[in-house]
């Protein structure tokens, strides 16, 4: 379902996935089956995202942000893709940030670019993730550091 309100420039959303209203999605994009992108959300071109994911309402996804199969990304999360920001600048690095099967973002979180969080990871609400996360940890805070092992 594509909502009438969004701005959905993709022509291969599967059908059982869903696009609320007020989102951008831009045709690069690639956009698995079951994925549900709530409102006031923008996907940029360079973008993959998988199987069974959810993000939640004012998150935007820009180039080079991967998304794997069944992972969740709460409300607001903000992610970056360049570590040196300048406006207008025309040769700046985009840094390609993963996020691994299963792993669970919190709301309010930022993630830095270049980052992998791993397989069945979970980062707590408002953490700011400046490095990797493992596989199966819970790491939380500003800057996010390890918590404890969680199940997956």
């Amino acid at each position: 379902m594509i909502h009438p309100l969004s701005d959905c420039q993709n022509k291969c959303i599967p059908d059982n996935s869903n696009i609320w209203q007020y989102c951008v999605v831009l045709p690069g994009a690639q956009i698995g089956e079951n994925v549900n992108i709530c409102s006031h959300c923008f996907v940029e071109n360079d973008v993959k995202i998988g199987n069974n994911v959810t993000i939640k309402c004012g998150v935007q996804i820009w180039d080079g942000i991967e998304l794997e199969d069944n992972v969740m990304i709460g409300s607001n999360v903000t992610f970056t893709n360049d570590m040196y920001p300048r406006s207008k600048n025309k040769t700046w690095t985009m840094l390609r940030t993963k996020v691994c099967r299963g792993a669970t973002i919190g709301a309010g979180s930022t993630i830095l670019p270049g980052i992998t969080i791993g397989e069945g990871a979970m980062v707590g609400a408002g953490s700011v993730v400046t490095k990797d996360v493992p596989a199966r940890e819970l790491w939380i805070g500003n800057p996010a550091k390890f918590y404890k092992i969680v199940d997956f």
